[in-house]
């Protein structure tokens, strides 16, 4: 018994399972959006199955294909497949099982979520390999993160709304724009390895610029999508808290000291994305 607490707590922390707070808040504005309100329970409950399942595919196959890679790199080799801890059959399995979790839970919910599910598990699995071939993989880890507003808006409605893809694009650029700020800490190990990056290929003062752009452009497109839905005052003050937290997080971060950058890509990110659902679910109700 101790043996498998073990090996689950290990397996836990190799998908980051407590990250889902990243995307998750998103895909649940998209479901009181498109329901009006609070969607059936069961209908909720099957996106949170889907989601979970899918990004723990998706951690533990990025886990499983970058497993080398992992290991000749200072900060990633104490991870659970290059430390010992698991072994690659048990990783590779896990993958196949939450794959098999997240069929079920799309099949459950209506027919256009089980026909798209492999689209979604092909983008959240080949990003895993974008880094071998082009300096924007970056933006395939945004998209990753950002079709889960689309997604769960055909949950809740069985069809896609154009408004809604608006949302995805802006959570593409916020987490692709906080993934070149993150590789920034594998400059050395991405050049060493042949692996590529922004950072890597425009250097690290432009890479900070760059993901600056991809904020600002996120901002941008928020504000087209609180139009779009016809937000009230306190959706709008919503939005206006993400982009003083944005601020805040570039304030504390620069080309010359990451210290701090685990705070920011973390610990606030996951704050921004909770507040940003209360803001628009009390725009919703009240």
């Amino acid at each position: 018994m101790q043996g498998i607490l073990a090996k689950t707590k290990i397996t836990l922390e190799m998908i980051k399972w407590e990250h889902s707070v990243f995307a998750l808040p998103f895909a649940l504005t998209a479901a009181l959006l498109a329901a009006h309100g609070l969607p059936p329970l069961r209908t909720l409950g099957l996106i949170l199955v889907a989601m979970v399942s899918a990004r723990s595919c998706a951690m533990a196959f990025n886990r499983w294909a970058d497993a080398d890679y992992d290991a000749t790199n200072p900060r990633t080799r104490m991870r659970a497949i290059p430390a010992g801890l698991l072994s690659r059959g048990f990783v590779l399995g896990f993958t196949i099982a939450a794959a098999a979790v997240f069929f079920l839970a799309s099949a459950a919910l209506n027919r256009l979520t089980l026909l798209l599910s492999p689209v979604v598990l092909a983008v959240l699995l080949g990003y895993s390999y974008l880094k071998r071939f082009t300096r924007w993989s970056h933006l395939g880890l945004g998209l990753a993160l950002g079709i889960a507003p689309s997604a769960a808006w055909i949950a809740v409605r069985g069809s896609l709304d154009a408004r809604i893809v608006v949302l995805t694009a802006a959570v593409m650029l916020w987490v692709g724009g906080f993934d070149v700020l993150y590789a920034c800490q594998d400059y050395d190990h991405d050049r060493a390895e042949g692996l590529y990056s922004l950072p890597k290929s425009i250097g690290i003062p432009r890479a900070f610029l760059a993901a600056r752009l991809m904020h600002f452009a996120m901002m941008a497109l928020l504000v087209w999508f609180g139009l779009l839905f016809q937000f009230h005052a306190i959706g709008w003050t919503g939005i206006a808290v993400v982009a003083l937290l944005l601020g805040y997080e570039h304030a504390i971060v620069s080309p010359r000291d990451l210290r701090r950058l685990n705070a920011a890509f973390f610990t606030m990110n996951g704050v921004i994305s909770m507040l940003f659902l209360a803001f628009v679910a009390a725009d919703i109700w009240f």
